[in-house]
């Protein structure tokens, strides 16, 4: 029995299976723990939905700032942009069934064992893990509930860039959701920056990947994420922070990773070839 973690997925539907049968994946007594991203980029977003989805309590996936958009898309909100690869899932007929599973999913899991953390994009600087917890609630309540519609409509944007506990209505919101699904560098002062997505050494020395803020680094809990494509920790683990990061590309032709979180050992395949 073991527990894997798989980073971004994107559509990769081949790769996905490909890496499941090299690490000897068995649903009856394996557990695959999504960073996000299901969708969105690569060729088979519906695949991967319908695979994971059918994967019932063997899987669980953390939403992804694709999977959010997917939901904005289906609801109306938000048009397709410019390099999507939604349309399959947007005509399928099990489209709200799909839809439906997908907005119940977490921000945030925990292991309940290890209590390793897998998110996204990553754990805001100025939150204490009590706080992540109570904000991944409390935005999956308004996912699941019947104010999501009004959500969406103001989910996307960069402002507010810095947590304070005093933010309310749609600026807390979409706080939580840039920390969650869209964060990479952050300023000094810990608010975020979203102009920066190159892997660090290379960006402004006003900036620094969210994990190396002071506060962060407090955190004192390992936290599995995806997202940033460019990052390209080696073997995807950064003990100093105890950040694993196991996005590895795969949509952009890198690899797909998956992490056996019970002994930290990554495994990956060639990603999709355009």
């Amino acid at each position: 029995m073991a527990t894997y973690a798989i980073g971004d997925v994107q559509g990769c539907f081949e790769q996905l299976q490909q890496l499941l049968e090299y690490i000897s994946f068995d649903r009856s007594v394996d557990h695959l723990r999504f960073v996000g991203d299901l969708v969105n980029r690569g060729p088979q977003s519906l695949a991967v939905l319908r695979f994971v989805h059918a994967l019932g309590d063997s899987a669980i996936t953390v939403l992804g700032n694709h999977d959010l958009h997917l939901l904005a898309t289906i609801h109306g909100v938000r048009k397709p942009s410019k390099g999507d690869t939604l349309t399959q899932i947007l005509d399928a007929p099990d489209r709200d069934e799909l839809f439906e599973w997908l907005r119940q999913q977490p921000l945030m899991h925990e292991h309940r064992v290890s209590g390793q953390i897998v998110v996204h994009a990553g754990v805001s600087p100025q939150w204490s893990l009590k706080t992540a917890r109570n904000c991944a609630r409390e935005l999956e309540a308004v996912l699941q509930g019947p104010r999501l519609h009004s959500f969406l409509k103001q989910m996307y944007g960069n402002e507010p860039r810095r947590w304070d506990d005093d933010l309310d209505g749609y600026d807390r919101l979409r706080y939580i959701t840039n920390a969650f699904t869209r964060m990479r560098y952050c300023k000094l002062d810990g608010s975020l920056d979203f102009g920066e997505k190159n892997s660090p050494g290379r960006q402004a020395k006003t900036l620094q990947p969210w994990f190396e803020v002071e506060q962060q680094r407090d955190l004192q809990v390992p936290i599995v994420f995806g997202h940033w494509a460019t990052l390209q920790i080696e073997r995807a683990i950064d003990a100093a922070y105890r950040v694993h990061h196991i996005d590895t590309g795969c949509v952009w032709g890198g690899t797909l990773s998956a992490l056996r979180e019970d002994d930290m050992v990554m495994f990956s395949v060639p990603g999709w070839r355009r």
